[in-house]
């Protein structure tokens, strides 16, 4: 009796423990899940931040670059005709229309270059002909040179010499004819004269050149017919606008008689 007493007891003590390392064993496997669990949403939610913080710093550079790309386009655009073109610096002019702002624009090595006669090839001839950019640097160091210009973004695309529109150099080299049209004062001892089209010729004067007023370069406008004037008086004149017919010999003013 009593040895079956103690078996029972063993045996209980036995399914006891059994249980009790059965209940340990669940807990721990419990607590492994769910400390996996949470590691594997801290992860998660790590990675994603990081990729949302990568893809906005990515965003901002492409935003930066698409500003800076938008910024360096700057410069005017459009075509400026029936102007004159004057050299500033190496790859750097500036172009003046008649009522117009000047212009300051730049060349680039595809920029088209036409020449007329003056800037390169020969006057005698129709249309125009292709120039390089040295030709045409070399030719508005000399002078100004009546020409066309496309640009874009401040870049010249094109600049086109107006044929019949040689500029005058005092060396025998200029064109010939009468003008009637405004003279304009550009520097000493050279103008412009506009014809009814807005076609501007430039040329010089001399000592011999000959200048009639009629109240407006000097003179009495009230009196009839003209009176001789000094080629300071001509030049004060032109410097406020006026209107006058012009004789040009080899690009340099023979006679210049204000309009009455």
């Amino acid at each position: 009796m009593n040895r079956h007493l103690r078996k029972a007891v063993v045996v209980t003590a036995a399914i006891t423990a059994g249980l009790l390392m059965t209940a340990c064993q669940n807990d721990s496997t419990s607590t492994d899940s769910s400390s996996s669990t949470s590691s594997s949403k801290s992860r998660s939610q790590s990675d994603s931040s990081g990729t949302s913080s990568d893809s906005s710093s990515g965003k901002e550079g492409s935003a930066a670059v698409a500003n800076n790309a938008s910024s360096s386009k700057s410069g005017v655009s459009g075509t400026f005709e029936n102007g004159t073109v004057a050299y500033l610096a190496p790859g750097k002019y500036i172009v003046t229309v008649p009522g117009r702002t000047d212009q300051q624009f730049f060349v680039a090595d595809d920029t088209l270059v036409y020449g007329a006669g003056t800037i390169c090839g020969d006057p005698q001839l129709t249309g125009t002909q292709r120039c390089s950019q040295d030709e045409l640097e070399a030719a508005t160091k000399n002078g100004d040179v009546p020409a066309d210009v496309t640009m874009k973004n401040g870049i010249a695309t094109a600049v086109t010499e107006r044929p019949g529109t040689e500029q005058g150099s005092g060396s025998g080299k200029g064109v010939s004819g009468t003008w009637l049209g405004e003279v304009k004062y550009l520097a000493p001892g050279k103008f412009t004269v506009s014809d009814m089209k807005g076609t501007e010729q430039q040329f010089f004067v001399a000592d011999d050149t000959l200048v009639y007023g009629a109240g407006t370069i000097c003179g009495d406008p009230q009196l009839t017919g003209t009176q001789r004037c000094s080629l300071d008086e001509l030049e004060a004149a032109a410097q406020k606008g006026l209107t006058a017919e012009v004789e040009l010999t080899d690009g340099i003013a023979t006679t210049i008689i204000e309009d009455h």
